[in-house]
């Protein structure tokens, strides 16, 4: 689902004719759609309305203000990586108790501002990180909530960047691990060890393996329960896919049939951790085509967007579907097979490779769909390229959420030091 269609042959954000945008605000450009992102968490909430979850959105897939405002106003908590995001979390007014904090690296500095701040809990990942925090806790005389985040060893049959729960990636612990730190709690005098956790890995289409790793969290559950030791939360993570090219993944609906008599037999509190499932198909990115090249190999569009804007393409092969932003007409001999790239100095920065394509012109706008996660907040400045601007859109109107940085903004931390002037 998502509101980008064609109005009488212009593609449209809900109300507004993109072309539009790019008259007012030039390329590249974050074009995202506020219905989208409520549209998928409201689905989401209502699928799952037995387990009454707290839906903490994944602030790592798209962390501009505006939508995290969106997000929490309606009732979402937020899933933080880093002092940056939980900063980015209490800017847009989001309650602690509505926050949970993941992140195999967490400095100390970090868990300190966390713990003084009052989040809900730390998912914590190794035995050396409970260790941490329980002496950060002494030292600041306060009582911490921690949930085990448990590495289940599911294969989720996604691409090998993003999956994040097999024993060979770097995250969680094993359930021979969590059972050692549960007997032994009490050691942790000044941590209240209230859940479990999980996250698989990212843009999973179908339910299998989540309920293969649940089904695992649910006989270690019950083994618990016979020893004496009860915990509060279920923290089933994120990771659900969304439609890129021809995936089927499935709907919220659909997932919540087959996760919710599993979560049901828990008898915890259910936590969630979408991301991608909100945002991703909320967003597109705008790039004006600059050159049309041919080779006797090849025939090049080249677009003024690059790797540093959107670089999914280059880093997990990634498909995203390209429509022109005014329809072209489709007529035999119209269409043409091209790689569509960018400016950076990269044999990576493209966005589609071989991919048959109406037949383009210099100057003609193209949108980069289901941009909206992983998108800007994988943005960079390499090649001394300032980042786009972002707009959100809302029926008919739109709202500047991001400036365009200028040149200023890319030296405005350096310092040149004494000697050299």
């Amino acid at each position: 689902m998502h509101e980008f269609k064609y109005r009488n042959k212009q593609l449209y954000c809900e109300g507004v004719k993109i072309q539009d945008l790019v008259k007012r605000f030039s390329t590249p450009l974050y074009v995202y759609s506020y219905h989208t992102i409520l549209g998928h968490f409201i689905k989401l909430k209502i699928a799952f309305k037995k387990s009454k979850p707290l839906i903490c959105y994944s602030v790592k897939a798209n962390s501009n203000l505006a939508i995290l405002r969106a997000l929490v106003k309606e009732g979402a908590g937020l899933d933080i990586v880093s002092g940056g995001e939980l900063f980015r979390a209490i800017k847009v007014g989001c309650p602690p108790e509505r926050i949970v904090y993941a992140g195999v690296g967490k400095t100390e500095k970090e868990i300190k501002e966390a713990i003084k701040i009052g989040i809900l809990f730390f998912n914590v990942e190794s035995i050396s990180e409970l260790e941490n925090i329980n002496g950060i806790s002494k030292r600041l005389n306060k009582i911490t909530n921690v949930a085990i985040r448990i590495n289940p060893d599911v294969e989720p049959k996604t691409h090998r960047f993003i999956t994040t729960g097999r024993l060979t990636n770097k995250f969680g612990v094993d359930f021979k691990t969590a059972y050692k730190i549960l007997k032994m709690r009490k050691d942790f005098k000044f941590l209240n060890i209230s859940g479990l956790h999980i996250h698989i890995g990212s843009q999973i289409t179908s339910p299998l393996p989540y309920v293969s790793a649940i089904g695992k969290l649910l006989n270690f559950i019950r083994k618990l329960r016979k020893e004496g030791i009860e915990l509060e939360y279920l923290n089933i993570g994120g990771g659900l896919g969304i439609i890129y090219n021809k995936e089927t993944p499935q709907t919220a609906e659909e997932f919540a049939k087959r996760l919710l008599p599993l979560l049901k037999k828990s008898n915890l509190k259910i936590i969630m951790e979408p991301g991608r499932f909100i945002v991703g198909n909320a967003g597109v990115l705008v790039t004006k085509v600059l050159y049309i090249k041919s080779t006797s190999k090849k025939k090049f569009v080249i677009v003024d967007a690059g790797m540093n804007d959107l670089i999914r393409p280059a880093l997990y092969d990634a498909y995203h579907n390209i429509l022109p932003l005014k329809m072209i007409p489709q007529r035999k001999g119209n269409a043409q097979k091209v790689d569509i790239v960018g400016p950076i100095c990269e044999s990576a920065d493209f966005f589609a490779k071989n991919r048959t394509i109406p037949k383009l012109k210099e100057n003609h706008y193209l949108a980069i769909m289901g941009a909206g996660a992983y998108g800007f907040s994988m943005s960079s400045n390499y090649n001394s390229r300032c980042r786009p601007a972002e707009v959100l859109v809302k029926e008919d109107k739109f709202y500047l959420i991001r400036e365009r940085e200028a040149y200023n903004d890319l030296i405005d931390n350096e310092v040149i030091p004494e000697f050299l002037r």
